[in-house]
C-alpha cells in the first residue's frame, strides 16, 4: 500500500487521526539548550556534531549521542552480537545471547541515568556498544587471541579502538565503551561509570536467572545474604540494585552504590564464579573455544588475503594496505585475530570444519 493522501501529507490509516497538539517541533539546538538546563551540573552534554576523530556536519534533528546510539544500533558488529556466546555457546531460544545481554545493560543504564538526570541517549549508545568488541565463545576468546597481541587482547579496549573504529563515534562515548570494566581506568563521564555498574548488575542477575531455568543451580541455593538483601528473582533483584545506586548517588554525589547493595552484588558475582561460570562443563566448553580459535587465528595469518580487506583496514589502518601484508607477519596476524574476534559462535564453527577439517567432536557445544 501506498498510504492515504489527505490534502498535503500521506497517512499511513485511510481513518488516521493522530496530530502533536501544540507541542513544540525541536531542532537539534534546542534540544541541546533543553538539555544544559535539565541535566545534572556534571553530566555530559551533546554539543554540535560531537568530539569526533574525523569532523562531521551536525544532524539537523538529533544529538550527537543520538546518532552515536543509532550508528552502533546499525552496524553489523552489534548484530553479530545476538550470536554471541553471553554464557552458552549456541544459547537455547530462552538464553541470553551477548546482544540480549547490551540491551538489558542499556535497559539498567537507562533507569539509573534518567533518575540522576544524565545523559541518557550516551548511556544508551556506550551500553548497546560496550560488547561490541567480543570473540566467538565468551571471554575465553580473551584468552584464545590475547597470546597473539602484544598488548592482549581485552574486548573494552579493543571494541571501542578496532571495532567501532570505522563509525567515527564521539570521543566520550568511546571512552566509555572502552574502560566499562572494572580492571580498566575509570571512564571520565559520569554515564561512562553507570554503564560500568550496568553491566555488573545486568549479567550477575540474567546470567542466574538463566542458569536456574537450565538446571544448573536452583534459586534456594542463593547465599542469605544475597537473598535477603536482592531477593530470588531478577525483577526483584535489578530493582534492588538500581535503588541503591540512585540512593547512594542522591546521597553523596557520586557514581556508586549503597554499601549493603553493593556487599550483596559482590557475594552474588562470586556465587555465579564458583557455581556457573567456572563448573566443570563450562570449563570444558572454554577449553573448546580456545584450541578453535587458536587455529583460526593460525590459518588466516598464514592466509591474510583471507581476511576481508574492510577488516584488515579497521585494525591495520589505510597505510597497510592487505595487498601488502605477508603471510606470518606481524602485521597478518593482527588481521587474522581481528576477523576471528568479529565472528558469531556458529560461523567460527563452520570455518573450523570447512577450513581446517576439525573433528567435529572437537566443537564447542551448548552446555546446559
Amino acid at each position: 500500500m501506498a498510504g492515504h493522501a489527505d490534502d498535503e501529507i500521506v497517512l499511513a490509516h485511510a481513518d488516521s487521526h493522530a496530530t502533536v497538539g501544540d507541542a513544540r517541533i525541536m531542532d537539534r539546538e534546542a534540544r541541546e539548550e533543553r538539555d544544559r538546563e535539565l541535566l545534572a551540573s556534571h553530566a555530559t552534554h551533546a554539543t554540535g556534531a560531537g568530539d569526533r576523530a574525523r569532523p562531521e556536519e551536525p544532524d539537523p534533528y538529533r544529538t550527537c549521542f543520538e546518532r552515536d546510539r543509532d550508528r552502533i544500533l546499525h552496524d553489523s558488529s552489534f548484530r553479530r552480537l545476538a550470536g554471541k556466546t553471553q554464557v552458552f555457546v549456541f544459547p537455547g531460544d530462552h538464553q541470553r545471547n551477548r546482544m540480549t545481554h547490551a540491551l538489558e545493560v542499556a535497559q539498567v543504564a537507562r533507569s539509573i541515568a534518567q533518575a540522576l538526570s544524565l545523559n541518557v541517549p550516551l548511556v544508551e549508545a556506550m551500553a548497546i556498544g560496550h560488547d561490541c568488541g567480543h570473540g566467538p565463545g565468551g571471554h575465553a576468546s580473551e584468552d584464545a587471541l590475547s597470546p597473539y597481541l602484544a598488548e592482549g587482547f581485552d574486548h573494552a579496549p579493543w571494541g571501542a579502538d578496532v571495532t567501532l573504529q570505522p563509525l567515527n563515534l564521539c570521543s566520550e562515548t568511546l571512552d566509555g565503551i572502552r574502560n566499562h570494566s572494572w580492571s580498566l581506568p575509570a571512564p571520565r563521564t559520569p554515564e561512562g561509570e553507570v554503564v560500568s555498574w550496568a553491566d555488573r548488575i545486568a549479567y550477575v542477575c540474567h546470567d542466574f536467572e538463566d542458569a536456574v531455568a537450565s538446571g544448573i543451580v536452583s534459586a534456594d541455593m542463593l547465599p542469605d545474604l544475597v537473598a535477603s538483601r536482592c531477593g530470588v528473582d531478577r525483577s526483584a533483584q535489578l530493582g534492588a540494585f538500581v535503588r541503591a545506586m540512585v540512593d547512594a548517588t542522591r546521597l553523596t554525589g557520586r557514581i556508586g552504590m549503597t554499601p549493603d547493595a553493593a556487599e550483596a552484588l559482590a557475594a552474588f558475582r562470586t556465587f555465579n564464579y564458583e557455581n556457573i561460570y567456572l563448573r566443570p562443563a563450562s570449563r570444558q566448553q572454554a577449553d573448546a573455544v580456545i584450541d578453535l580459535l587458536r587455529a583460526l587465528v593460525e590459518h588466516y595469518a598464514d592466509r591474510p588475503h583471507s581476511v576481508p580487506a574492510a577488516t584488515a583496514r579497521a585494525v591495520l589502518g589505510d597505510d597497510v594496505p592487505p595487498a601488502l601484508v605477508d603471510a606470518g607477519s606481524d602485521h597478518a596476524l593482527r588481521a587474522a585475530v581481528a576477523y576471528v574476534a568479529g565472528m558469531t559462535d556458529r560461523f567460527a564453527c563452520e570455518r573450523g570444519l570447512v577450513e581446517l577439517g576439525w573433528d567435529p567432536r572437537r566443537l564447542p557445544t551448548a552446555v546446559a
